[in-house]
């Protein structure tokens, strides 16, 4: 069964991570311009409370769908959740993602495999899914979270910063392909962000939460849309992450990598 428009002929868009964060942000941020919902993520709770809180002034809800990512069947439980209800999807935000801390040599296998499976496996498969609907209607938006963690390696978050850079080559890439398609796909690489990510990574008392450069997801998620809509193929939020980006241009990945080492490390 093909996707079609829905009735009202509203766009929608699909944001995974919705529950906190960059995702929350974001869903504020789309519903203010009169799009359809569909909110993806594992909390429940907090997905019904987000319904209530961005149902429009008609009374129309976003549509909730509690999916751990991590699993590598919910891409394709969700994709036909809403083939079967003929939902079509007009923008995809692929922002759900958490990293690990430590020294590589002693992390849990399982919580690296979970994190490759939500950071890579789900946002591949999940843009796979909902792209061919898009170019046969020749108009859709993609948007991928990447991070400043793309462009260099990450000594003590070596799975994490990995998992962005694969996140901001294929979104380049995919830009590069859909040219002249009405389609576009643009990434996000957000620096340091005031959301529950880095409690979830064990990452609150380090040096690189304690710079002065934290963003708030709000600001962060403000930038993300506007290139979204402008159909940009990369954006990196903030001046100071901007000019860092400029600064691993220029020097060794491996005086990069040391860097990105102390910074990383716990505060004494």
């Amino acid at each position: 069964m093909d996707m079609t428009q829905q009735p009202n002929h509203r766009k929608t868009a699909l944001v995974t991570g919705a529950s906190s964060g960059i995702g929350y942000e974001l869903c504020k941020l789309f519903a203010q311009d009169g799009y359809n919902l569909v909110l993806v993520a594992r909390n429940a709770s907090r997905l019904a409370q987000m319904a209530s809180e961005l149902k429009d002034p008609l009374g129309s809800s976003p549509r909730i769908i509690a999916r751990d990512l991590s699993n590598p069947m919910a891409p394709e439980e969700i994709f036909a959740e809403l083939e079967h209800d003929r939902f079509f999807i007009d923008v995809l935000a692929n922002n759900a993602g958490f990293g690990t801390y430590g020294f590589f040599a002693e992390s849990n296998t399982v919580r690296e495999e979970e994190m490759i499976n939500l950071n890579i496996l789900s946002l591949v498969k999940l843009t796979r899914l909902f792209l061919p609907s898009m170019l046969r209607n020749r108009s859709g938006k993609i948007l991928n979270v990447a991070s400043t963690a793309a462009f260099q390696p990450g000594p003590l978050m070596a799975g994490y910063y990995a998992s962005k850079a694969f996140v901001l080559s294929f979104s380049e890439a995919l830009s590069n392909e859909l040219r002249g398609t009405g389609v576009t796909a643009t990434a996000l690489c957000p620096g340091p962000t005031l959301t529950d990510f880095q409690k979830r990574a064990g990452i609150e008392n380090t040096r690189l939460f304690g710079r002065g450069m934290t963003m708030d997801a709000a600001t962060v998620a403000r930038i993300g849309y506007k290139a979204l809509r402008e159909g940009k193929t990369t954006v990196i939020a903030g001046f100071q992450n901007r000019l860092l980006r400029e600064l691993t241009r220029i020097v060794p990945r491996s005086f990069a990598a040391s860097i990105v080492r102390f910074i990383q490390e716990r505060k004494t």
